[in-house]
């Protein structure tokens, strides 16, 4: 009998065939299908879940007796209870190295934009109110030459670097749980302290995973110990940062401006404070979403639970104690 597979939310054509050739696949496209019925129905006899925009609880778990495997498109998955997982001996695999690139890309474009004013100055011409020379309170900031300050140096941490380096000569601080030297050497990084880091940087980037650890790990104390000019880029996860802080930092220019992929609440409410503030540029969490590096995704999450599900090891184990108790 072949095992089952549920999808949740898009997958590429080619990828699901692939699925459709060695399971019994069930797919449901909206992103948050537990209150449905029929997905808890199918979940009782499912060995495995692949897609991304759900949450795997203890509700889930209840229901998905039978789960071996759980294979995020992702490379976070805070989203699913890893613990409770690896005490119930599921494999979980995420989806690292495949979008490294393409993050550094889009916090690096977010940290320009938001530099730059670029979202705010394009409006300015759209809506007819370049009349003629610009004055000085149009004018952004410069990055070249700067001190960017690199919180949570892993793949992503370290292709910023790469890029404020060798493309904008710029200086790079960071802080991590350990030191890489590798990073030191070849981006001319400096490990420090949080406090020294926050004090020194012109732009502070936050790229941490989000644990109990990293949870509000920028607050009212972090952004009063930041320059005054200094700009905030949140490319890890809303919760990383405790957002009535930053709105109130904002508000009172206890830094210049902030640039964000991610938010406390997502999507994020049409009354949040961040969406009315023009020296706040904001993006719908797409750090890595392009046609290439989501495909490359998605045949990585394929190939995990194509492993996972006949006997092989998955290339991206997030718990590898359960591979290796196996």
């Amino acid at each position: 009998m072949r095992k089952k597979v549920i999808i949740i939310n898009r997958l590429p054509d080619i990828v699901v065939s692939r699925l459709r050739e060695k399971f019994d696949v069930k797919h449901f496209t909206t992103p948050l299908p537990k209150n449905d019925q029929t997905f808890k129905k199918e979940l009782q006899n499912a060995s495995g879940i692949i897609g991304y925009g759900f949450t795997v609880d203890d509700d889930i778990l209840e229901h998905g007796s039978q789960l071996e495997i759980i294979s995020t498109v992702s490379v976070g998955y805070n989203h699913l209870n890893v613990d409770l997982l690896t005490e119930k001996r599921i494999i979980a695999t995420n989806t690292p190295d495949v979008l490294t690139d393409t993050v550094a890309d889009t916090i690096f474009g977010l940290l320009i934009a938001t530099a730059r004013r670029i979202p705010e100055l394009d409006q300015y011409v759209k809506t007819g109110q370049w009349r003629g020379l610009l004055g000085a309170d149009y004018y952004g900031t410069d990055v070249h030459h700067k001190t960017v300050g690199i919180i949570g140096m892993g793949r992503i941490g370290q292709a910023i670097a790469h890029r404020a380096h060798f493309g904008f000569h710029m200086d790079v601080l960071y802080y991590n749980r350990s030191r890489k030297p590798e990073a030191e050497e070849k981006y001319k990084a400096h490990y420090c302290q949080l406090p020294e880091l926050l004090q020194q940087s012109d732009y502070v980037v936050l790229m941490t995973p989000l644990t109990k650890d990293t949870k509000g790990l920028i607050g009212a104390e972090q952004f009063k110990q930041m320059k005054d000019t200094a700009i905030f880029i949140n490319g890890s996860r809303g919760a990383t940062v405790v957002e009535k802080d930053l709105i109130t930092a904002l508000k009172n220019k206890e830094i210049a401006a902030a640039g964000l992929d991610v938010f406390e609440k997502e999507p994020v409410a049409p009354n949040n404070p961040l969406l009315s503030m023009e020296n706040v540029v904001t993006l719908p969490h797409i750090g890595s979403s392009t046609y290439d590096t989501e495909f490359k995704m998605a045949v990585l999450a394929c190939d995990n639970i194509i492993a996972g599900l006949t006997g092989e090891k998955p290339p991206s184990l997030v718990n590898e104690s359960v591979w290796n108790d196996k």
